[in-house]
């Protein structure tokens, strides 16, 4: 007899990355812990096998052949919204933010923990798909409206385009007017995450102001508390501009954009060993 309640298709990730041992590392912890996974070498191939079956997430080495990781991101974004991990074995903090920048939800620092990686995308798909469990009311403020359950935001009637993070960002932003939000807190909150590297809230933060405010290099709406992180107003208030839309210092000293940097689970090494790029430097140490 068949089953008149077949099982749930497991979540698709698509797996990019050209080294062969890394990509068959990572795609063997995603398979035991329950995920449908597909792979790819390079970003034709990546964006091929999207448009064939769309992905519900996707994990992106940084530098692939020919067309790289942050341009696979790019064209993937502008199809429709779908989770991006980004894989980088580069040490620079500009990549890593760029990575941010163009719509990635997080970003894993080669060495990895294979085991962290399935934890981080375990994360990213469970806020990802939150968004209709508890919708919650409309939230109406300064010419800006949230829909949770329709997760739609508009700014003055107009459209917003956000990816799903910098939704579920001012969502809470919106929701908490007045509140002064750490970025711990918000780290928490909105990505689920006890720990992690604090400059993915600072460019998220970053990214949205650019989207929702007037002038995004003097915000009125998501405004800056120094030394603690961030508080949404109803752009009625005075208060110091701040250059260039978030590169301020935070809660821990130094510049907002780097604090917490090399601190994240991106480069855990906890498990059963680290993922490193080159064949042979993946599996058990």
């Amino acid at each position: 007899m068949q089953n008149p309640h077949p099982a749930i298709a497991p979540p698709r990730v698509l797996v990019v990355d050209d080294d062969p041992t890394v990509s068959e590392v990572v795609a063997g912890y995603l398979d035991r812990a329950g995920y449908s996974v597909d792979r790819a070498a390079d970003g034709p191939a990546a964006l091929e096998c999207a448009a064939r079956s769309r992905p519900d997430l996707v994990v992106l080495d940084l530098m692939l052949p020919g067309m790289d990781g942050l341009e696979v991101c790019r064209v993937l974004r502008d199809r429709g919204p779908v989770p991006v991990i980004m894989l980088t074995a580069r040490g620079d903090e500009d990549d890593r933010i760029l990575g941010l920048e163009i719509g990635a939800d997080d970003y894993v620092t080669k060495p990895f923990s294979p085991r962290e990686l399935v934890l981080r995308v375990d994360s990213v798909l469970r806020r990802s798909r939150s968004g209709g469990d508890r919708p919650g009311p409309l939230l109406h403020a300064a010419g800006v409206t949230v829909d949770p359950a329709a997760r739609r935001a508009t700014k003055d009637g107009r459209e917003l385009a956000l990816t799903l993070r910098e939704f579920d960002l001012l969502a809470y932003l919106i929701g908490h007017p007045g509140q002064a939000c750490g970025r711990e807190q918000l780290m928490h909150e909105v990505w689920g995450w006890e720990f992690g590297d604090l400059s993915t809230v600072t460019v998220h933060v970053r990214r949205l102001r650019g989207k929702i405010e007037d002038d995004p290099a003097a915000p009125r709406l998501i405004r800056t508390v120094w030394g603690v992180g961030y508080r949404f107003e109803d752009g009625t208030g005075s208060g110091s501009a701040e250059p260039g839309g978030g590169l301020e210092s935070g809660a821990g000293g130094g510049s907002d954009a780097g604090a917490g940097a090399d601190a994240g689970a991106g480069e855990a090494r906890s498990g059963s060993g680290e993922v490193r790029s080159g064949s042979g430097e993946a599996g058990a140490r």
